[in-house]
């Protein structure tokens, strides 16, 4: 009782305290009084403004009369002009009254004597931007389309393929730079027939001409052997011509949507057994060509990964799955390629303290690849670097699944993988895989390049995929390809 009868009491003495504060200070209270309320009062201005402004950011009339605006994460959207080129072209916007512009924005700055006025600038392509009913570009009839707009308004698909597989200037410090490195991959099946085959381009040596390797690896009904062969090359004419590129006496061709490969390789010395056995004569090669056809959308465009210290890995697809063709011919026997479905990537970055795990496989009518990269420490943590995994079919992107698991089993006596499952959940799919490792091409990388006693295993395998992907039912076993790392 005592406490209830001590709380009115104490509210009357802080209201007398109050009020004797007021009329002791009039005009102070007065001024304290008015600050309150303007600042109530423009507070809630502010917040009825920025929900005006919220409202109008919206609205599809104020950015040019779409219905959907697409950004890039962290800026620049880099892979516009696929967009505009593949997944508008693709089922279900294809054959619609569907229009797209792009659009950049940059600060500007008037300066006329000592005056400076900032202004913020947009650019875009006068036609695509009237057909969304830009209000801006109708009223100014003078603003019309530039020879240079077409690539926007009607781009070329062997223009776009070209654009996304270009190569890279080496970028980052110098401590970096020394282990930057680029390269095209390509694989395919064709009926007992696999192979791998990359091109790979090196930092600059001291000449200040760069470092370029060949290999391929080639199965053949279970006999697996690799070629290899490696030369300098100017770097001006690499960034100039890629993915273009002359190797030796190897070279690949992009001519529209075909990539034309031409081999002419010596056999490698990890052919090799460890008896000191050979499975490939000493002084055999490997000659013919490789030709993979591209299918507009059946393609990931490019993406970077960027951390601390100026340390960057890029990759992208441009083949998912596409039409193989050609011969190879080893020892004499001639080898069809022909009726085989193959892949290709591209990869470029800082390498040193890298490793990743990395598949691809083609069934059912789609195709799949699943990826995990862990960056070097100094760069970045790779537990919060999410693995990913794609499904594309016939007509472009159908799911994809940021939350991916890889497990890896071992081969006991030897430490090699025999086995790897990888699973992926997300509202378009819910896939399992599981990979058994048929054959193995084992690279021991240079600890003083890549800051690490680290194996890399490229592997031969067959997937075994089940589940759903965007409502449909998946099950099905095929030859795929498979990568990951292993320590000594």
């Amino acid at each position: 009782m005592a406490g209830s009868r001590q709380g009115p009491k104490r509210t009357m003495m802080m209201c007398r305290l109050a009020l004797r504060s007021l009329l002791l200070h009039p005009v102070r209270s007065a001024v304290l009084a008015g600050g309150f309320g303007l600042g109530v009062s423009v507070m809630a201005s502010l917040l009825g403004v920025g929900e005006v402004i919220l409202e109008q950011a919206r609205s599809p009339a104020l950015v040019g009369g779409g219905d959907v605006v697409v950004a890039g994460w962290t800026g620049k959207l880099g892979s516009a002009r696929f967009i505009l080129s593949s997944a508008l072209q693709a089922p279900p916007l294809v054959g619609r009254a569907v229009g797209a512009s792009p659009r950049v924005e940059r600060s500007l700055y008037l300066v006329r004597d000592d005056r400076v006025v900032p202004v913020r600038a947009r650019g875009g392509v006068p036609s695509l931007e009237r057909a969304l009913d830009d209000a801006e570009t109708a009223a100014v009839a003078a603003w019309i389309d530039t020879p240079a707009d077409a690539a926007w308004t009607s781009p070329d698909p062997g223009d776009v393929l070209r654009a996304m597989d270009r190569f890279h200037p080496v970028s980052g410090p110098a401590a970096r730079a020394e282990s930057w490195a680029e390269w095209l991959y390509f694989n395919g099946v064709a009926g007992g027939t696999r192979f791998s085959l990359t091109f790979l381009v090196g930092p600059p040596s001291e000449s200040g001409r760069r470092m370029a390797g060949v290999r391929l690896q080639l199965d053949r009904d279970g006999d697996l052997t690799s070629y290899t062969d490696s030369a300098e090359i100017d770097e001006a004419e690499l960034l100039a011509q890629a993915p273009d590129l002359t190797i030796g006496g190897s070279r690949v061709r992009l001519d529209g949507l075909r990539y034309h490969v031409t081999l002419d390789l010596p056999a490698s010395d990890a052919n090799a057994d460890e008896d000191g056995g050979r499975r490939s004569p000493p002084d055999s090669r490997v000659t013919g060509d490789i030709v993979l056809t591209a299918n507009v959308g059946q393609a990931l465009p490019p993406m970077t990964i960027r951390g601390a210290g100026g340390w960057l890995s890029g990759y992208v697809v441009p083949v998912m799955a596409g039409g193989l063709a050609g011969v190879l011919r080893v020892a004499g026997d001639v080898v069809s390629l022909d009726g085989g479905v193959g892949y290709h990537d591209h990869n470029w970055g800082h390498w040193k303290g890298v490793s990743w795990q990395w598949g691809q496989v083609h069934g059912d009518g789609l195709s799949f690849v699943y990826g995990h990269l862990s960056p070097p420490a100094d760069a970045a943590d790779a537990r919060r670097i999410p693995g990913f995994l794609a499904v594309l079919g016939p007509d472009g992107p159908i799911g994809h699944s940021m939350e991916v698991a890889i497990e890896e089993d071992d081969v006991a006596q030897t430490g090699a993988p025999r086995r790897i499952v990888v699973s992926a959940q997300s509202p378009s799919l819910d896939l399992t895989m599981e990979i058994d490792v048929e054959a193995a091409v084992v690279t021991r990388m240079d600890p003083e390049l890549f800051g690490s006693s680290l194996d890399f295993y490229q592997l031969h395998a067959v997937f075994h995929v089940a589940g759903s992907v965007a409502g449909r039912s998946v099950d099905f076993t095929a030859p795929g390809s498979a990568e990951t790392f292993r320590g000594r």
